[in-house]
């Protein structure tokens, strides 16, 4: 069992979840989806082993989670979590004794971590992003004609019919609308075994956390309300926008039947990539929750990573 922690971040008491087996292991933050999805009350899922290869930190970000059932007012801008991210990061580094952290993106927190190493790198030894977003309008373009494609070779009339409801996907604004299409575009993919690949519930998974409470409901129900500004910012998404160039090593891992983030934006997005290191990582019959969906090849691709880096330290930190 981890520590449960509210810190003062950058104005107000956020909640860190630490969990680890040794503070020699590098630190890694871990920037959940959504925006609004804390992924600490899903941890216990999957991250057991992780425990062994790194000091693992969630954090409920502003406007979610624990974090927003605390501070019920607060919702977040981009510029208020870059700030947070830096103030953590240097609350980790001070209480671990470290030089740099190892940043992890998931989804939504892929768009966060690729931002803030651009204006941060000397914070961050390396960046993980899992499900990586690269331009989200291209990605929901891409999932609409797959599935299509899969449902016009099945000649299945009514699912086709259910698909053409939604018009014009996915539109031009990312709000409660399209968030409705977008579930219900999720729910065809699920049919069509285009999306999850594991056979873990997620309310079954949430309601089993040792970190539960009833008050998490009513935050994650809250949590599109206060991350509507992040949920426009992420539609208009596209990390080609800026130049392919970073000063830290990046791992890319992401499902081979992910279609909320398509393995091939990321493919070609890293291709172009200037880095000290790059690597993109494709984990067979898995979704968007890969870690989720195998994580016994997410681990050895962890492992992968950090042997990886710590063999080359000596020329990765010059």
């Amino acid at each position: 069992m981890g520590v449960e922690e509210y810190v003062l971040i950058n104005g107000i008491h956020q909640y860190l979840f630490h969990s680890g087996t040794t503070d020699e292991n590098p630190v890694l933050l871990f920037l959940h989806g959504g925006p609004g999805s804390a992924a600490s009350l899903f941890a216990h899922a999957f991250q057991d082993k992780w425990e062994e290869l790194f000091t693992v930190i969630h954090w409920d970000q502003r406007g979610t989670g624990k974090t927003l059932t605390k501070n019920p007012e607060n919702y977040p801008t981009l510029d208020m979590l870059f700030q947070d991210v830096l103030e953590i990061i240097h609350y980790l580094k001070s209480r671990y004794h470290k030089q740099k952290i190892v940043l992890l993106g998931h989804s939504w927190g892929s768009v966060l971590g690729s931002l803030f190493i651009k204006g941060h790198p000397e914070e961050v030894a390396y960046y993980i992003g899992v499900g990586q977003v690269v331009n989200k309008l291209a990605s929901e373009r891409l999932s609409y004609a797959k599935v299509k494609e899969v449902i016009v070779q099945a000649n299945d009339q009514s699912a086709l019919k259910k698909l053409e409801a939604l018009g014009d996907y996915p539109g031009e604004q990312f709000d409660t609308q399209w968030l409705k299409k977008s579930l219900q575009l999720r729910k065809l993919q699920g049919k069509y075994h285009l999306t999850m690949k594991s056979n873990v519930s997620p309310l079954k998974t949430l309601l089993t956390s040792p970190l539960f409470q009833f008050s998490d409901l009513s935050a994650l129900i809250k949590g599109n309300k206060a991350n509507k500004e992040l949920m426009n910012f992420l539609g208009r998404f596209d990390v080609n926008a800026d130049p392919a160039e970073y000063k830290v090593p990046l791992y890319y891992i992401v499902g081979e039947h992910d279609w909320q983030t398509p393995v091939a934006l990321t493919q070609d997005y890293v291709q172009r990539i200037e880095a000290p290191e790059k690597k993109i990582y494709i984990i067979p019959n898995a979704g968007h929750m890969t870690m989720v969906d195998q994580p016994v090849l997410f681990l050895s691709i962890l492992r992968d990573i950090k042997n990886r880096q710590e063999n080359g330290k000596e020329t990765e930190q010059e």
